[in-house]
């Protein structure tokens, strides 16, 4: 009897042992296009072993999230732009992160103060200029826009769009309320037509002659250079890397957080680890025409070729807390009206 009892518990014991071993696995939340994720999620795999499950949103996180509650399967959050970065921290839907390895990896100014986001790459606004009608060194300055010399020579995307309320956040920060209002007015009377499209959109404006520079990110140009029908437009303009008159090139940024209620902690904090390393960052800015951050890295070659820049040093959390101040001018002046 002792003996089939002892069998039993061997046996028992082997069935426990030759179960396999529950696979780790992370979710991520996504404003990133699968396509310019996938490389690094294909690589963190085969380095961890921990399997990556990415739901791509073009828009609503904070939403899902609060609808969500405690019972959300997201662990990282990958964005664009500081803005939507801080509206899901000011949500309270992050985490504070404690890493040596993230610190090391990204530099003060691109990282929260606070742990609970950290810049991955960034981009910065530039101007795109004809090649044929505007003179080198006719705009150096985000200011110059308003100069009236570009009376009807000017195309934007709306102004209330992230990326330029950003860039007005920015000038906003520089410049105060009462100048940047005026800028704002300054560069609404340069319009050619009224804000519409995304910025590929004015490139194509400048290429037919519809207006002399446009605002824009850096990533573009290599997007409608990668493009056969688009790359003719793309050609027909030079890069500008405009400053403010008392900072530099404005710039924001893509970047991860964890969220509060990640199920899978471990595996969250290994995955943002492994995205801030600067191998990862080199992968992700290349596959969208992007600036890597962390020390000793480089962008694509031919990214380099744009030309070099010295990025403002404004905090971009400032910048954050500068959003609805600065939206409210741009609806004060009607400046997609």
């Amino acid at each position: 009897m002792f003996a089939n009892f002892k069998n039993s518990v061997f046996a028992a014991a082997a069935t426990i042992i030759a179960l396999p071993a529950v696979a780790e696995e992370v979710n991520v939340y996504s404003y990133r296009q699968p396509e310019l994720i996938k490389p690094l999620t294909d690589a963190f795999t085969a380095e961890t072993g921990i399997k990556v499950n990415v739901a791509y949103l073009q828009k609503g996180m904070i939403e899902r999230l609060k609808a969500e509650g405690e019972r959300s399967p997201a662990d990282v959050i990958l964005t664009v732009d500081i803005s939507r970065l801080a509206g899901v921290v000011n949500a309270g839907f992050t985490q504070a992160v404690e890493s040596e390895t993230l610190n090391a990896n990204v530099p003060a100014q691109y990282r929260d103060p606070d742990g609970h986001w950290f810049g991955l790459t960034t981009r910065a606004r530039i101007i795109y200029a004809s090649k044929d009608r505007v003179a080198d060194g006719e705009v150096t300055t985000y200011e110059d826009l308003a100069d009236p010399k570009w009376n009807g020579r000017i195309c934007t995307r709306s102004g209330t769009h992230a990326y330029n309320v950003a860039l007005t956040s920015a000038v906003l920060e520089h410049n105060g309320a009462e100048a940047t209002g005026a800028w704002l007015e300054g560069v609404k009377a340069n319009l050619a037509r009224k804000p519409q499209g995304n910025d590929r959109a004015q490139v194509k404006a400048i290429w037919a002659g519809e207006c002399d520079i446009s605002v824009g990110n850096t990533y573009y140009m290599g997007k409608m250079l990668a493009d056969e029908e688009q790359k003719a437009w793309a050609d027909s303009v030079n890069v500008i890397f405009p400053t403010f008159e008392n900072g530099g090139t404005h710039v924001n940024v893509s970047g991860v957080a964890m969220v509060k209620s990640a199920p899978n902690k471990d595996a969250a904090l290994k995955m943002m680890e492994f995205l801030t390393s600067p191998e990862a960052q080199e992968i992700y800015a290349k596959a969208n025409y992007e600036y890597p951050i962390a020390a000793g890295t480089e962008a694509d070659p031919l990214v380099q070729g744009w030309g070099s820049f010295e990025a403002d040093d404004v905090n971009l959390m400032t910048l954050a807390a500068n959003r609805d101040a600065a939206l409210k001018l741009i609806e004060t002046v009607d400046f997609d009206g």
